[in-house]
């Protein structure tokens, strides 16, 4: 079944059905300002932090309620509903409407009893607060006269916890006042005699208003209650009903912003409207709402500001395959995904409550990979601000701070950081994501100075990015378990798989054999002869123990407890076949050609399902370890047997390295969400966006997808198609072009910018073969094999490769 489509042309998914098996959002702002709107108007905002700066009240695992919500009443009958389909839920077959979500705004038209109105949600280009811009248009015969009420509920405490549950200190301490065009809600509004710069208890007085602009504010509401009336809900609001609100603020409640305008509409005149929040002073509140005066001048000057600026981003990697679904991932939607979880790492979603109040070490480090085609310099920059989380002995903050101070940050060695963040130890592999981070920065920009440019640490002393990473191997180096292969430390990867201090995870020591290899070619740049022969006997040490006690008959295993226990070996009669031991075997370089036939051939046979690869098998039951926290969860869910998405990413970049492009491509199409536009009532989430797991077979609700938005998925499905199949392979001197394709692709074109040049690439693939170079064209001249040198690139780059 389908709710919506893809608009190619605009960028944008049109839901066509507002009725959608769960709420389908959109993500609009930056990391100074976010905001959460779902194709309903519901949703949440937040200045900086979605634990700390909530503005607009959400209450989650429910309803979808409350939201940015618009009524319009006509005047003649008392007739009312919604610029959205919800609240008021009018009757399918009267309401008819859209909802379009854009790169950064969101759009939502409908038409009822001959009134079409549209409103278009977005927070400006580089400011901090929101707009809910609506326009309303008389299409019938007659004179209209509209009521128009957008009610925005704020939280009563910036921290979300203290609004939804410490009522009996929340609901005390704040105040709304009308101040002539907005509501504006006073956090400790009784400390406003305090001396300026005092605090009492750590608290000051937090100001947020919700305004309006184009029309005069006829009547209003601070107050909950006073708008939706007792034992009323948000379908059916006292204040919306009698078409007119009660002018009362808030004291010792609940706090709203409502306002209500009239607008009399001739027949085919439309007119525009503003309405405004964000977490503003009074004075300057005043101001935002001065310059929207005219908001039909502003908005669409706005909108398009934000449209040029995301499309330009994601115009630097395009491409035009056999595949739509492949086309609209990769050049919109999981780019765009990229950059939303780059922006906000696991802090806000609608499963995300906002309470992590920090980037976590690895999920940031490897969000970092998706964008670094798109946007190197806002990379770069990250890749800055993580390495300066990195502790002076080599391991990474598990949690990094909103707050981060490099060179004066507390470390899980101290008590104080254990307390305030709740995370006791170093992680084996945070640490070992940056090398394939920095690796892939430096080679898709030739950017080598980076190598050499010093960053402190978290907590003291400073180090050339090329120090780090030595310290990084240091601290893996420091602590290893009993067979030789790096400590399980408190978790790798999975945060479900506990093998103890003194276990070994196969997959972290997969990493650390890539961390090896990558750091060998800094070393060679470098002339570090010495540093580079130490790497080269201690990889060649490591992928020797891991081939003793991680191979297994026919595959690798998960890893060893720390009493010696072996995890993921095939007699075990649960959780005896692993995903991520195998992928990582083929992209760590440490598998045979042999081994990596037969563990991906493996993968596919036991593993594979319509809806990609699940992340282990047998599910946890009865046989569980002690550390198997995956047991926890109901079979064929999350770890426990679940479709976990972000291992699908690595599986298409496996089958790609090996040459196997209808294998890599099958697992792309398994688990996109485009792929599934036609089976929305079965996957759930948004068709635009990846989810952290996918319900697995041993699961009764087998298909369905979980936690959406913000999720590693993006990151490493990006890398694993532009890297993997479409064979985009950058180093530090120029560009492999080696992609792995399905056979019936006979052609493909790739438009990339890289290193200040602009390729257009033309892949021909006349033999129907799913890898392999015949010939390698560059401005018409024949290279050797399929790698093209910096020196051959010019401002306009002609590639033609011909498959063979």
């Amino acid at each position: 079944m389908r709710y919506g489509y893809f608009d190619e042309e605009n960028k944008e998914y049109v839901i066509t059905r507002p009725d959608t098996p769960a709420p389908w959002v959109n993500y609009l702002g930056s990391p100074e300002y976010g905001a959460i709107v779902s194709n309903n108007a519901g949703g949440y905002s937040f200045a900086k932090s979605g634990a700390n700066g909530r503005i607009l009240r959400y209450v989650f695992n429910q309803f979808d309620q409350p939201g940015r919500y618009i009524y319009l009443r006509d005047n003649e009958n008392a007739d009312y509903w919604s610029a959205s389909w919800q609240p008021v839920g009018k009757d399918l077959k009267e309401y008819k409407c859209e909802c379009r979500h854009g790169t950064a705004y969101t759009k939502m038209k409908a038409q009822y009893s001959g009134i079409t109105s549209e409103v278009r949600y977005y927070v400006p280009l580089g400011r901090s607060y929101e707009v809910w811009n609506l326009s309303v248009k008389n299409d019938s015969d007659r004179e209209r006269e509209l009521t128009i009420t957008g009610y925005a509920e704020f939280t009563n405490h910036s921290n979300y916890e203290q609004d939804q549950v410490n009522l009996q200190y929340s609901q005390f301490i704040t105040r709304t006042v009308f101040r002539g065009d907005r509501v504006q809600q006073l956090i400790h509004a009784n400390l406003d005699q305090i001396e300026e710069g005092k605090e009492v208890d750590h608290k000051i007085v937090s100001s947020r208003f919700f305004g309006l602009a184009g029309a005069e504010v006829k009547s209003w509401s601070g107050e909950k209650e006073g708008f939706l009336g007792r034992y009323h809900g948000y379908d059916r609001p006292t204040g919306v009903e009698s078409g007119v609100l009660e002018n009362k603020g808030n004291y010792n409640g609940n706090g709203c912003g409502a306002l209500s305008t009239v607008l009399t509409l001739q027949p085919g005149e439309a007119k525009e409207i503003a309405f405004v929040a964000g977490m503003k002073k009074d004075a300057e509140a005043a101001k935002i709402l001065a310059d929207y005066k005219d908001p039909a001048a502003v908005c669409e000057k706005e909108i398009k500001e934000l449209i040029c600026h995301w499309h330009e981003k994601i115009s630097h990697f395009q491409i035009k395959t056999p595949s739509q679904e492949f086309d609209t991932m990769i050049n919109t939607w999981n780019a765009y995904n990229c950059f939303m979880t780059f922006i906000w790492s696991r802090a806000a979603s609608f499963t995300y409550c906002g309470l992590r109040n920090g980037y976590g070490y690895r999920d940031t480090v490897q969000d970092i990979q998706g964008v670094i085609h798109l946007a190197p310099e806002m990379a770069k920059e990250k890749i800055r601000f993580m390495l300066s989380a990195q502790v002076d002995n080599g391991g990474g903050l598990p949690l990094v701070k909103f707050t981060h101070n490099p060179g004066h940050e507390d470390t899980p060695d101290d008590v104080s950081y254990v307390q305030e963040t709740g995370h006791p130890e170093y992680r084996a592999d945070d640490a070992l994501w940056l090398f394939p981070t920095v690796y892939k920065y430096i080679a898709e920009t030739g950017d080598l100075k980076f190598i050499d440019e010093v960053i402190p640490y978290a907590n003291k002393g400073t180090a050339t990015v090329y120090e780090h990473l030595k310290q990084a191997i240091t601290f893996s180096m420091n602590h290893l378990g009993k067979h030789g292969m790096p400590a399980g430390l408190y978790a790798d990867w999975n945060d479900c798989l506990r093998l103890g201090k003194d276990g070994e995870s196969a997959f972290v020591a997969m990493q650390f054999y890539y961390a090896m290899r990558i750091l060998k070619e800094f070393a060679q740049y470098k002339e570090d002869s010495v540093y580079q022969s130490y790497l080269e006997e201690k990889q060649k040490e490591l992928g020797a123990l891991i081939q003793k006690y991680c191979w297994n008959e026919d595959r690798f295993i998960r890893g060893y407890t720390e009493t010696g226990e072996m995890i993921g070996r095939r007699s075990d009669p649960e959780a005896n076949m692993w995903l991520n031991p195998q992928s990582w075997a083929v992209i760590s370089g440490l598998a045979s050609k042999d081994q990596t036939n037969q563990i991906l051939d493996l993968v596919y046979e036991r593993l594979n399902t319509e809806y990609g690869a699940i992340l282990m098998d047998p599910p946890y039951h009865a046989h569980a370890f002690d550390g198997a926290l995956a047991v926890i969860y109901n079979a064929g869910s999350k770890e426990n047997a679940g479709i976990f998405s972000q291992s699908q990413g690595w599986l298409i970049l496996a089958e790609a390295l090996r040459g196997n492009g209808e294998k890599a491509f099958t697992y792309f199409m398994e688990n996109a969400p485009a792929a599934q536009n036609d089976r929305a009532e079965i996957r759930k989430l948004e068709p635009y966006c990846y989810g952290q797991f996918t319900e697995g077979k041993a699961s009764p609700n087998f298909g369905e997808s979980h936690v959406h938005w913000l999720t590693g998925t993006a990151s490493t499905v990006m890398v694993g198609c532009v890297e993997g199949i479409l064979g985009m392979r950058p180093d530090f001197y120029g560009i492999h072009v080696s992609p792995s394709v399905p056979k019936s692709w006979e052609s493909f074109e790739i438009e990339k910018d890289f290193r200040g040049c602009h390729l257009q690439i033309k892949v021909s693939n006349p033999g129907h073969v799913q890898s392999g170079c015949r010939e390698l064209l560059v401005n018409g001249k024949k290279m050797e094999g399929n790698y093209i040198p910096q020196q051959e690139l010019t401002a306009q780059t002609t590639v033609e490769l011909f498959m063979s």
